[in-house]
């Protein structure tokens, strides 16, 4: 079973044949909406929208916890592909490129980050969970070649700066985090990449860049959220065509 999570404009897959909805409590409260199952060519998928299907939930408020619990003890997901709309930061990552980032920083800051905070069978024991590399490899080289087989090009190289909205960043944060290292910026890699690790499901993101970030290219003053908007409507089906030809 595929585990997909769709991020900003991406609510639902029109290719999906769609079997059944099912709303799933778990102990770490209610994921971000119903889980809803069916199949993408020969996969049988399950797909939940990160932000609710009415895209009302900001990243920060996210109980990601809730969603990998839900997609891996509920749904027996077995792989996890996340897509996200992100800014981009190097100079080859403008509005419109595909991106499978192979690196994540943790930005963020207050957010339920971790299955194991004692309890149950965790209680009086501390767990580590290496995290080197947070993107599963196999599923990496997997989305990349499904994309040569659709003729998508992405960039298959980038770190992924996770950041804690839902405000975008200053012209300065984005420097800071260039000098850091990273290559692209979104709200929504982190807990969720570290919690499919502690889950043991492989995941891999597959993100679309909506912008320049802050301060970068066509935003050196401002960021124009209409420009956004319709690079996610022009651009959003690239993504769709990649993971229906991982599915297939």
């Amino acid at each position: 079973m595929l585990a997909i999570i769709g991020g900003s404009g991406l609510t639902q897959f029109s290719s999906m044949d769609i079997v059944r909805r099912e709303v799933v409590r778990t102990p770490y409260g209610e994921p971000s909406g119903a889980l809803t199952f069916g199949r993408i060519g020969c996969q049988d998928v399950v797909f939940l929208a990160r932000h609710g299907y009415g895209h009302t939930i900001p990243p920060h408020r996210v109980n990601y916890r809730a969603n990998i619990w839900a997609l891996v003890n509920e749904a027996k997901a077995t792989q996890l592909v996340s897509v996200a709309s992100v800014g981009g930061i190097r100079a080859d990552l403008g509005p419109g490129v595909v991106v499978i980032p192979h690196q994540i920083i943790d930005y963020t800051w207050g957010r339920s980050m971790t299955f194991f905070e004692g309890g149950g069978e965790n209680e009086g024991r501390v767990v580590h969970v290496d995290f080197t590399e947070p993107y599963d490899g196999a599923l990496r080289e997997r989305l990349m070649a499904a994309a040569a087989r659709v003729g998508e090009v992405v960039s298959d190289h980038a770190v992924y700066a996770a950041t804690q909205g839902p405000r975008l960043e200053t012209a300065a944060e984005i420097t800071r985090f260039e000098r850091d290292g990273a290559d692209i910026v979104g709200m929504t890699g982190m807990p969720e990449a570290g919690l499919a690790r502690e889950a043991g499901i492989p995941y891999a993101a597959i993100c679309l860049v909506a912008n320049w970030a802050a301060g970068r290219a066509d935003s050196t003053h401002a960021i124009r959220f209409d420009d956004i908007e319709a690079v996610l409507e022009q651009s959003l089906g690239r993504v769709r065509r990649v993971i229906e030809q991982l599915c297939d």
